[in-house]
């Protein structure tokens, strides 16, 4: 008695089983990628209590390049490890930008053109070679380097009302603005200085007095590299991720405090105006707290961005069932 729906396969003959569907285009998708990295990224993140180990997802939109890891006994470890260095270079440069006051969109452009576009005519035309792309990074970071010794960095805001979180923002956005400008002395008062002095001492008999210019040229390069360094790491210090995401956190603040000292005035002049105010006109609109009020912002923006992801993923699945 043969069961129904199934057949004798006798000996010898070729039979065919199909254990596996069609896999799903949906886990080919770069937004099924991207979720899955955000969703274990947060994931491990729950388990970690310190604030500077935490791992993030890297941005391709934000203004730094990303580093490659190295694995173990990985043959073209030399080569990774100077490709990277040459990123870290521009990153640090990139944060040095922010504190300046150079717009974010500014420092994308540049890096999108000079770095990326610039890499991909570069791989078109000879195939990939590290140490064009290491030029590359090097005209880009000299690129940024121009336009911040041409931007003033903007004075720190001023707030007349008793705000410790964002006091707190204040000091800390001081702090690396003050740093800033002392690698902005160093990077373009007493290295050129010393550069012009060592390009001068030339003669048979200045042997010494070169090789003390070069050691003085390097430890001003070691200096600025240090104080570029100190610019991410005084703001890990407070738990923020880098220079881009408190940058964004404190212009946000900054437009929440405006216009909190707007309403404010707002509220005084209707309660002057109207003589004698109400019990409600007499208390001033309550101050909510700048951290929570990111808080929401954050949620917000998380919401569009699940929404605008769940769209293309609706119109990629049409796509294909079209096809």
């Amino acid at each position: 008695m043969i069961r129904e729906g199934c057949t004798v396969i006798k000996k010898g003959e070729v039979y065919e089983r199909h254990l596996f569907t069609t896999k799903d285009d949906v886990f080919k998708n770069e937004l099924f990628l991207e979720e899955v990295k955000q969703f274990y990224t947060a994931l491990i993140n729950r388990n970690i209590h310190d604030p500077e180990r935490r791992l993030k997802v890297f941005d391709p939109n934000s203004v730094y390049l990303p580093t490659k890891k190295i694995g173990k006994n990985n043959p073209k470890a030399a080569e990774i490890e100077a490709d990277n260095a040459a990123r870290q270079d521009w990153n640090r440069t990139a944060d040095m930008a922010l504190v300046s006051g150079i717009a974010e969109s500014k420092i994308i452009e540049i890096k999108n053109e000079h770095v990326y576009n610039e890499a991909s005519r570069s791989v078109q035309k000879h195939g990939w070679l590290p140490g064009l792309f290491r030029g590359i990074i090097q005209k880009a970071k000299e690129i940024l380097i121009g336009l911040i010794r041409e931007t003033e960095i903007p004075p720190k805001p001023t707030l007349s009302i008793d705000m410790a979180e964002y006091r707190k923002m204040q000091k800390l956005m001081g702090k690396v603005q003050d740093e800033a400008r002392a690698i902005k002395q160093l990077m373009h008062g007493e290295l050129p200085n010393l550069e012009k002095k060592l390009a001068e001492t030339t003669g048979l008999f200045k042997g010494k007095e070169r090789k003390a210019l070069q050691e003085k040229i390097a430890g001003v390069q070691q200096e600025i590299d240090h104080r570029m360094d100190r610019l991410s790491g005084i703001l890990k210090e407070d738990g923020y991720p880098d220079v881009q995401a408190f940058k964004r956190l404190f212009d946000n603040a900054t437009t929440l405090v405006e216009q909190y000292n707007h309403d404010l005035a707002a509220w005084e002049q209707e309660v002057n105006g109207k003589g004698k105010a109400s019990p409600q006109q007499s208390k001033p609109p309550e101050k909510e707290s700048i951290r929570k009020k990111l808080r929401d912002m954050e949620v917000e923006a998380k919401r569009r961005n699940d929404a605008r992801r769940q769209q293309t993923r609706s119109c990629s699945h049409d796509y294909d069932r079209g096809r």
